[in-house]
């Protein structure tokens, strides 16, 4: 049921209230039927559920089959070791999602404790969660509204509605009815749920409570949007596949060839069992995890703040980032940035409530300007700490910065021109005086909508003296107004007048002395034009998505550089198929919740992996929809921190420019190391399984195996994981969709690194006629190859053309990987090996036929580069 589009009467008729509000009796009766007024907490998951889903991965069924197999041939170490890698793997799963589920409950936190209503017509204080359709609130300055409702009277009333529709400026509000079919952003004759009345006082009768209200609907859209997995997570997933087939495979082609061959079977078996545990790279989900853990460290450094560890890849492969205005390109903080003055247009810089910034030039009335401004006021600033806030309205706010960036000192002002009487603005009035006594005289100071300050003005101060106000001089002041408007600036007109000892309240505001304009905005952060020309570099398109006013959106896009159409939510909702116009669109105005979900759904259906940010109540179902959901650190709701998997720490959009990169360097260090554990494993596979079909001994048997695993697998692959972004990471477009984590040319590079590992291997091993003398130069030889394979892995450089030691733990983990080797080849542990000491000329050989992985390597990327050339 609609309640905007209805008058007062009506309204108390369709509720069966009054202006005196309803009995206590019928409150108990309808809280019995509508139920409390809260945000019902979803039904949540049971923890151990999470736990459980944790385990429903291709990725990890693979561990878990390398679990049993490790367990029935008795290879106690590799069992615990899986073992571990799983349950560490569960935990922080579990971790992540169970926070992730706290979205609905942060909303409580927008519901007011209590609330002043009419109860058998007395003014009462009751807890707002009892309050029932039919209630008449009494609202005033600094309350949080308690429930959605219509206003049947008011003085002043404004509210501040940016974390529910993303308008930046506070709302007037009345008691007129709008037309059925405006938005949320656009029914002046409501307050909603959890906004705050920033000016005036009013009545209003309860429409809507708990679930019902514009929160409520928002809390059921958040739990209905569900996460898709991440890019990563799929490719992993399918990954895991292909490697189950392939490793079952090879299983049963060893069993099958020593079956045909009349080897005895159970053996055959084994082995086969025994190279299936090697094929699989067991440590890498572990290896990724760290890889995601160590960007999330590092993307915290710069601020952005990643909850879940998948999502810090997904950044790198964003195509679009949909972004609210307010509070995200902007500040969300009103400032003054053009003055007319003098008959001379100002502009100023700086933005925000910090009062530093110039005046490209000064006037002699200018100071009078800005003090009828500063005085004329009943806001104030406040420095804490390092920021700078302000408690009132935002637009008087923004009038003592201006004041203060001129150098006036606001405090002392006050003191010298105590105010002594105040006629209040009203929507009506549109105008606000001021009585001030300065000296033995006293000065009305008025401002107000230019053309009724112009109105009730008969002279013009120009240059500090007071003259005629022609019809010429408002022709100049007209224009200029016209110029502001024409930009999206918000526009108050200012005057004054000695009045003695006058305070008529009929007469002060005559023949009024008209002084200048001041215009403001909310306006883009300085940073975010640079930013938003790196994510068009990077192929990334910028979408601004704000419930703010079409003109203003507008300005800002222009300034900031956001290309594009402009459509609004009313449009939005009547265009047939959105899907089919969203790629032309940058600009979307008059949204609410509903309607930007629809737009990530439109953008998803174009394969886009869309990043959603907000910082409102409004944004929430959106921003958790979103493949990437961001949310504001500083002036981000609960709400919307809860709903995200990223959030700006510093509220700077810039921020995620380097989330993006970041993001980019952790896919690319994946790829870099899971193309080396394949290429290993693959290696490692072909050497036994060749060896098998060419009827040659094992050239190693299961415990190496395993230890090649170990120390191979472990810190190399790490290592790989801190490389360094490459230089161009920045100026490629996002990977494609569909790209699968290895892709052709990266499965080429595995199976000719593998082969070349594989051809090595099995020359060496048949130089020697003593088997543990030739088991132990393959064993080797095997470790030493990857060595190199570490080294060809760091880029998709030359290695000769890339810096040596910018990634030392590449160079550590190498050290380290020899080291241990050399541990089991001349320590008493080459018994539990089965390994024997190498001499000078057996390490000559291995070393020298391991660098042919190196030269595959080198010999594979010039091959690569020519072709991308071409």
């Amino acid at each position: 049921m609609s309640f905007h589009d209805k008058a007062v009467k009506e309204v108390l008729v369709e509720l069966k209230s009054s202006p005196q509000g309803i009995s206590s009796s019928e409150g108990k009766t309808r809280l019995a039927q509508y139920g409390r007024n809260i945000i019902e907490e979803a039904k949540r998951i049971h923890p151990l559920k999470i736990f459980l889903e944790q385990f429903v991965s291709p990725i990890v069924w693979v561990l878990v089959a390398a679990l049993v197999i490790a367990g029935f041939l008795g290879e106690i170490a590799d069992t615990i070791v899986i073992a571990v890698i799983l349950i560490i793997n569960a935990i922080l799963g579990f971790a992540q999602e169970y926070r992730a589920e706290n979205a609905i409950a942060a909303l409580r936190k927008l519901t007011a404790l209590k609330a002043k209503v009419l109860r058998d017509g007395k003014e009462q204080l009751i807890d707002a969660a009892d309050l029932v359709p039919g209630d008449i609130v009494l609202i005033e300055t600094g309350d949080k509204i308690p429930a959605d409702s219509r206003v049947i009277e008011e003085h002043n009333l404004h509210t501040q509605e940016a974390a529910l529709t993303g308008e930046s400026t506070p709302v007037a509000k009345n008691i007129k009815p709008v037309k059925f079919d405006a938005q949320v952003a656009d029914r002046t004759d409501l307050i909603f749920s959890g906004t705050v009345v920033t000016a005036g006082r009013g009545h209003a009768v309860v429409v809507a409570t708990g679930h019902a209200t514009e929160i409520g609907k928002i809390a059921t859209l958040i739990e209905e949007a569900k996460p898709a997995p991440t890019p990563l997570q799929k490719k992993l997933g399918k990954l895991s596949i292909w490697l189950t087939v392939f490793i079952v495979a090879i299983a049963v082609i060893v069993f099958a060839t020593g079956a045909i061959q009349g080897k005895p079977l159970f053996t055959f078996f084994l082995i086969a069992v025994a190279l299936a545990v090697a094929a699989i790279p067991e440590g890498l989900p572990a290896i990724v995890t760290t890889a995601l853990a160590l960007g999330v460290q590092r993307m915290a450094k710069k601020n952005a703040l990643i909850r879940k560890l998948p999502s810090a890849e997904t950044l790198g492969a964003v195509t679009v980032i949909c972004t609210d205005k307010t509070g995200t390109l902007t500040h969300n903080q009103m400032t003054v940035t053009k003055i007319y003055v003098d008959r001379t247009v100002i502009s100023i810089t700086g933005s925000g409530y910090a009062p530093e910034g110039k005046f490209s030039t000064k006037t002699k009335s200018l100071d009078k300007l800005l003090t009828i401004g500063a005085l004329n006021n009943n806001s104030k600033l406040e420095h804490t700490g390092n920021v700078w806030k302000a408690f009132g309205d935002p637009t008087e706010a923004a009038l003592i910065v201006s004041a203060q960036k001129a150098g006036l000192n606001v405090s002392q002002l006050a003191l010298k021109q105590k105010r002594v009487d105040e006629i209040e603005f009203t929507s009506e009035r549109k105008r606000m005086t001021t009585i001030h006594q300065a000296g033995t005289k006293n000065v009305a100071y008025v401002k107000g909508a230019v053309d009724v300050i112009l109105h009730n003005c008969s002279k013009i101060l120009i240059n500090g003296k007071a003259v005629a106000l022609t019809e010429a001089e408002k022709k100049k002041i007209l224009a200029a107004n016209e110029q502001f408007a024409n930009e999206a600036l918000r526009i108050l007109g200012f005057a004054y007048k000695d009045v003695g000892k006058e305070r008529h309240h009929g007469t002060v505001e005559k023949n009024l002395i008209f002084v200048g304009l001041q215009a403001m905005i909310d306006p883009p952060r300085e940073e975010v034009k640079k930013a938003i020309a790196e994510c068009e570099t990077a192929g990334i398109k910028v979408i601004m998505v704000t419930g703010d006013h079409p003109a203003t959106a507008m300005a800002v896009a222009k300034a900031l550089g956001i290309p594009g159409k402009m459509i609004t939510g009313a449009e939005l909702e009547k265009h047939p198929d959105l899907a089919s116009d969203v790629q032309h669109i940058g600009i979307y105005a008059r949204v609410n919740p509903t309607h930007k979900i629809k737009i990530v759904e439109a953008l998803q259906k174009h394969k886009h992996i869309v990043a959603m940010t907000g910082d409102g109540v409004n944004d929430a179902p959106a921003v958790k929809k979103a493949d990437i959901g961001i949310s504001m650190g500083i002036t981000g709701t609960d709400v919307a921190k809860e709903a995200s998997v990223m959030v700006l720490a510093d509220d700077n959009f810039a921020t995620i420019v380097d989330a993006v990169r970041e993001g980019r360097r952790i896919f690319d260090n994946i790829g870099k190391f899971l193309r080396y554990l394949l290429s290993a494993n693959t290696g490692e596979v072909l050497t036994v399984f060749l060896g098998i079909v060419f009827g040659l001994p094992l050239p190693v048997i299961a415990i190496q195996l395993l230890w090649i695993n170990l120390v191979t697998d472990g810190l190399p692959a790490l290592a790989l994981g801190v490389e360094p972004a490459e230089k161009n990471i920045m100026q490629r477009p996002p990977r494609k969709v569909n790209e699968q984590i290895i892709t052709k040319s990266g499965l080429l590079n595995i199976l000719m690194i593998g082969a070349v590992i594989t051809a090595g291997t099995l020359f060496l091993f048949t130089r020697y006629d003593d088997l543990n003398m030739a088991r132990t130069v393959a064993f080797s030889t095997l470790v030493v190859m990857q060595m190199f394979n570490v080294l060809n892995k760091r880029s998709r450089k030359s290695i000769f053309r890339s810096p040596f030691f910018t990634n030392p733990w590449i160079l550590i983990a190498i050290a380290s990987s020899i080291g241990l080797q050399l541990l089991v080849i001349y320590s008493p542990l080459n018994t539990f090996f089965h390994t024997v000491p190498l001499g000078m000329m057996e390490w000559f050989w291995i070393i020298g036929v391991s660098s042919s992985a190196l030269v595959m390597g080198e010999i594979l990327k010039l091959f690569q580069s020519s072709n991308s050339a071409t």
